[in-house]
């Protein structure tokens, strides 16, 4: 239990934040919007804006996809804010914001829709005195990304009318390229028509609370920085791992795997905030700098301190599920990984020597992402007693950030068991979100778009990120797939993976966090 004091409400936080960020009138335009991302997350993160009065009065929102939907968008967008976004269907500020979501079908890849799309626009600008702003949000598959930009560009959207507090920008999201190559020229491609501070290449996990506090926590903390290093850190692990299989996704798994889905993103991102040097502000261009940095210094990834997997049929919460070959629209001889195991190492002087161990995997034993930190061991002679005993209860100090479920940080240390003995015994101090701040119905969503209605771009990707980022990753891609594996499947589903990635550990004398 959190005993966490909150020395002002999050209401009237809320109140005060809403008047500082607030961002002009504008426009935000979901290419995509018939899919599952814009009912589920999307459109109930702007209506939690909207109830927290961080949206501008002059707002609306534009679905686009391909389908004919203008006559049940609205009442469907609607109904995904009720059941997503934890909304009671009679409140308030509901039917208002419903009445400034509007629809416009054309398929991406028609030049003259796009006359039609800027035609629209215009319209709603004068409707809801939205002043040309533009938020084009690209929630599609990758194959359309540089069509819609390319057009956009060609009918002259990616500009902003000229004049003060006037502006477009786009989010991209991921993934955002297969490998080094295609990440390039996807940049090239979407840098030929928006400028760089235009583009926001969009990662959810950033959106999260608990990611955005692991900046808080080692920055804000006099206690924790000085020994955040290789002086008192024996080693780092990262696990982000998921329950659910691939969700009927086969053809888009089968072509990503989890090193592409998870670690080269999601994962990497979470390293460069636990890694990274202090920036010199909270500025954009301050953090992506030292977050680069970190991503520059990690030593070329040798094959051999890499493990993959594939679930195989298990159980998971007590019920039988099928491997991944068995999944709709699989390879029945698929290489795929569904699990992904890597030890890497930063070229610092802040982590040289430190070994960071990344897991990332489908169908484990639970849902759970989780860093943890665990420090060196202390010399323990102190704590022997005469028939050698008092310091077998000891073990390392840990601290462990959880990002998701239940997210809060503990922290492990040692203390005395009561009674007559130097007995001892390690004991957590836990600290719970929901139990200091309330139990929230946000997404992770809601951050990254109002920043990017701001044009604040500090939680978004940079192209010399993903290019960094990428070609760390990409190398591992074409080893692994110079060398098929043979035993997949090598794990069942409802464990925490193959037997390789506990070796990887012991063979350095460490084992995985149990989770």
């Amino acid at each position: 239990m959190s005993t966490t004091q909150v020395n002002i409400s999050p209401e009237a936080m809320k109140a005060s934040q809403s008047l500082e960020r607030r961002p002009d009138p504008c426009i935000v335009v979901i290419f995509g919007a018939s899919g599952d991302l814009t009912k589920r997350k999307l459109l109930p993160a702007l209506y939690h804006l909207e109830q927290s009065g961080f949206l501008p009065e002059n707002f609306a929102v534009l679905g686009v996809a391909r389908r004919s939907l203008e006559a049940t968008f609205p009442a469907d967008m609607k109904d995904g804010i009720i059941k997503g976004g934890g909304v009671e269907e009679n409140e308030a500020k509901l039917a208002p914001f419903v009445d400034r979501v509007q629809y416009y079908a054309m398929n991406f890849d028609d030049d003259a829709a796009y006359e039609g799309l800027k035609k629209k626009l215009a319209e709603m600008d004068e409707k809801f005195g939205t002043k040309a702003n533009r938020l084009f949000y690209l929630a599609v598959a990758p194959e359309y990304f540089s069509d819609i930009v390319s057009y956009l560009g060609k009918h002259e959207m990616n500009k902003p009318v000229e004049g003060a507090n006037h502006w477009v920008r786009t989010v991209i999201e991921k993934p955002f390229g297969h490998d080094l190559e295609s990440a390039r020229a996807l940049n090239d491609e979407v840098n030929k028509v928006f400028d760089e501070h235009q583009i926001f290449r969009i990662d959810h996990y950033l959106g999260k609370e608990t990611v955005q506090n692991i900046l808080v926590f080692r920055f804000a903390n006099g206690i924790f920085e000085h020994v955040w290093n290789r002086n008192y850190i024996d080693h780092v692990e990262i696990t982000a791992a998921e329950s659910i299989g691939i969700e009927g996704r086969g053809p888009f798994y089968e072509g990503a795997g989890a090193l592409r889905d998870v670690v080269q993103n999601h994962v990497m991102e979470l390293l460069s905030f636990v890694a990274m040097e202090p920036p010199v502000s909270f500025e954009a261009d301050a953090v992506r700098n030292e977050k680069v940095k970190v991503w520059k210094a990690i030593q070329p990834i040798h094959p051999a301190d890499t493990v993959r997997g594939q679930y195989g049929p298990g159980n998971v919460d007590g019920k039988p599920v099928i491997g991944y070959r068995q999944e709709d629209r699989v390879h029945p001889r698929s290489q795929t990984e569904t699990y992904a195991a890597l030890r890497l190492e930063i070229e610092n002087w802040r982590w040289a020597g430190v070994p960071f161990y990344i897991r990332a995997g489908k169908r484990l034993a639970k849902r759970v992402t989780e860093i943890t930190i665990q420090f060196k061991q202390p010399p323990l002679l102190l704590f022997k007693g005469h028939e050698g005993k008092g310091a077998e209860g000891i073990k390392p100090n840990v601290i462990s950030m959880r990002i998701q479920p239940d997210e809060g940080i503990a922290l492990r240390f040692a203390a005395k068991v009561p009674g007559p003995n130097m007995s001892m015994s390690s004991v957590n101090m836990n600290f719970s979100y929901a139990d200091a701040f309330g139990a929230s119905s946000a997404n992770g969503y809601e951050r990254l778009l109002l920043d990017a209605m701001l044009g604040d771009g500090t939680l978004f990707a940079h192209r010399d990120g993903v290019e960094a980022t990428w070609s760390l990753i990409t190398p591992l891609l074409e080893a692994w797939a110079k060398d098929p594996v043979k035993d997949f499947p090598n794990y069942a589903a409802g464990t925490w993976g193959p037997a390789a990635s506990d070796a990887m550990l012991k063979s350095d004398g460490r084992k995985w966090r149990k989770l």
